[in-house]
């Protein structure tokens, strides 16, 4: 056969492939993306024509195959879509800038560009950044010959008319397997192929599989083709088409080891920007780390990237699911995204529609909601915190609950507690627990008085109380074992002391001397008797600051030395015990009363804890065995 042409690649530099290899596409496994991604372009193309009565006759099977052969080290794209003559392999193969997608929709407008996946030229060459020398085997639907198109990664090519019984275009690479012999791996392939491939509109065949063939004792194995990818996914199609089912079952092609979702959102724009896709709700459990970028992008079923932040506000990057717009190019750069006007108006879409849903299962079936809450709690309220769109929506239906498991609104749980917890400047204080068990002991001091406590448990919750006190006049959200039950929430009502003056500078001498830690001071108060006899407490806003910094990594505040309070109730009839004690005991007794209420506190650790169970035992034992009896 003659050679029909030789002759140097038309680009504006010397060598175009350092430039590919380097600054185009950041990852070589990128190209099996592109080229698949052609040949798709190119089966769709031949669909489009065919409807409007352009191509003869029936286009029949339009599958697209891909081939490995390890012995030959080449990998096989072919398809069997609209083709190429050799005019338009010099066109659009030489002529590097040009795309033949773009004049296909100027060629055609007023047809869906939707089923065009895009720039043939820049793709195709991303081919070398795996092969050594690439093929191109191509024969149009229209009556022109065959051609076979050869470069070996230099500017110069061959041009040729070759042989090929059916229409389509074959791209064959024989890979380089100095640097990428990784590319003619079966496992390496079908992994990319499940990455890029899974949802493209014509099916994508990858070797075979062994399938039963008949029923009972006729049954028998045989080899089928094995489809990569699903063609219909989920999103492409009509809510209205689509059950409960459907989603669960889509959610399971997405993530087949996952719990199934809470709830879902079907997306469907097209103005003023082309947009569809399906978010669900994953159940994320209490003290689990949230996983972010769940939500795959594509643009027209081809997976561009898992790494939406730059698409959708981050909070929304906690949910699960598909967004697929063809406003968005395949390669695409950060810059480009944080500007475009179009991806900005998507972010917010999004935002508006996750808000419409939300709201619609509050308002619509409460008690369902309620019971799903907790497991979408922290995406709701990471929305709050950082949107503010988002807050002026969310702030109706977010939900607050109390240690007895019922669940209020904002404004509800305000109106419930404000009768018994305002404070002496008229502020509502919201109490709340962030460890139920750790802090019991305030709790059940914080319920005597009446008070009602908040379950506030999530790694979340401590910005998000202290974001709302900035949203609502008159409120403070304050932790149980921040003050004294007298003291939490401040009525300026004062008890009397049942000591004398004398005896409570004894009392205050005494517990200087047992505490140890330069951070802790020492307070006497007047309480109830029923209150406990020494209680630590820890300033709110000291507290909250420690609990950032160790929340945004920042060790060396977090783990600065503590300040608290030591609060010893004079009123507790073990404070007159402790004065009436003798010798050695009366320091010991004091020791015993503060080291239990560090323990309260889980701040009683190592040597610490030791000697208090040894004192413990001490204590208990007979007088004459142990320690002398008190006085």
């Amino acid at each position: 056969m003659a050679t029909m042409e030789k002759g140097t690649i038309s680009v504006q530099t010397e060598n175009i492939f350092p430039i590919i290899k380097k600054f185009l596409y950041s990852d070589h496994e990128i190209f099996l993306r592109e080229l698949v991604s052609n040949a798709v372009d190119a089966t769709q193309k031949l669909r489009q024509l065919a409807a409007m009565g352009d191509v003869k006759g029936e286009i029949g099977d339009t599958h697209i195959d891909i081939k490995l052969d390890e012995e030959a080290k080449t990998l096989t794209i072919s398809d069997r879509g609209i083709g190429m003559t050799a005019d338009e392999v010099k066109k659009y193969i030489n002529q590097v800038a040009f795309s033949s997608a773009e004049e296909f929709l100027e060629k055609f407008k007023g047809q869906d560009p939707a089923n065009i996946i895009g720039h043939f030229g820049l793709g195709f060459y991303s081919s070398f950044m795996v092969a050594k020398e690439v093929e191109i085997l191509t024969k149009s639907y229209q009556d022109a010959a065959a051609v076979r198109w050869t470069c070996d990664g230099s500017p110069e090519f061959t041009l040729e008319e070759a042989e090929k019984a059916e229409r389509g275009t074959d791209i064959i690479l024989h890979i380089d397997t100095e640097e990428n012999a990784e590319f003619l791996r079966e496992g390496r392939i079908n992994e990319l192929l499940e990455k890029y491939a899974k949802f493209l509109p014509v099916e994508i065949r990858f070797g075979t599989k062994t399938e039963k063939e008949g029923e009972g004792d006729d049954a028998k194995e045989v080899e089928v083709p094995n489809v990569i990818n699903n063609t219909e996914p989920a999103w492409t199609k009509a809510p209205s088409d689509l059950k409960d089912e459907d989603y669960k079952a889509f959610y399971r092609e997405l993530y087949p080891f996952a719990e199934p979702p809470l709830f879902w959102i079907h997306l469907n724009v097209d103005y003023p920007f082309n947009l569809t896709g399906i978010l669900y709700f994953p159940r994320i459990k209490p003290g689990v780390e949230v996983q972010k970028n769940k939500i795959q992008l594509y643009s027209n079923q081809v997976f561009v990237t898992d790494e939406v932040g730059d698409i959708v506000p981050e909070w929304l990057t906690l949910l699960h699911g598909v967004i697929d717009s063809p406003d968005i190019p395949l390669n695409v750069s950060r810059s480009y995204l944080q500007s475009d006007g179009a991806v900005k108006k998507i972010g917010s879409y999004i935002t508006r529609k996750v808000a419409d849903r939300l709201e619609d299962l509050f308002k619509n079936d409460r008690s369902e909601f309620e019971k799903t809450w907790e497991n979408f709690s922290v995406i709701v309220k990471y929305g709050m915190l950082t949107d503010e769109k988002f807050y002026d929506r969310a702030v109706k239906f977010a939900l607050l609950q109390n240690l007895e498991g019922k669940y209020f609104t904002i404004e509800e749980y305000k109106e419930h507690v404000s009768a018994m917890q305002t404070d002496k400047d008229d502020k509502v204080v919201m109490l709340y627990a962030n460890n139920k068990e750790a802090q019991d002991p305030y709790i059940r001091a914080a319920e005597k008085k009446g008070y009602d406590v908040l379950q506030a448990d999530n790694v979340i919750d401590n910005h998000f109380l202290g974001f709302l006190e900035t949203k609502f006049e008159k409120t403070a959200f304050v932790r149980v074992d921040s003050d004294t039950p007298d003291k939490i929430i401040d009525k300026d009502e004062k008890l009397d002391s049942v000591l004398s003056e004398k005896e409570i500078k004894r009392l205050e001498e005494l517990f200087t001397g047992v505490v140890d830690n330069s951070g802790a001071h020492v307070e006497l108060k007047p309480m109830s008797p029923e209150d406990n006899a020494v209680t630590i407490t820890k300033p709110e806003a000291m507290r909250r600051m420690r609990e950032m910094a160790a929340f945004n990594g920042m060790d060396f505040l977090a783990n600065q030395p503590e300040s608290y309070s030591v609060v010893v109730n004079t009123n507790h009839p073990v404070s007159g015990k402790l004065l009436r004690a003798r010798g050695d005991n009366k320091e010991r007794m004091a020791r015993q009363l503060y080291d239990l209420a560090l323990l309260a506190q889980g701040m009683l650790t190592g040597s610490r804890l030791s000697e208090f169970v040894e004192r413990s035992v001490g204590l208990m034992a007979p007088a004459g065995e142990g320690e002398p009896e008190a006085s």
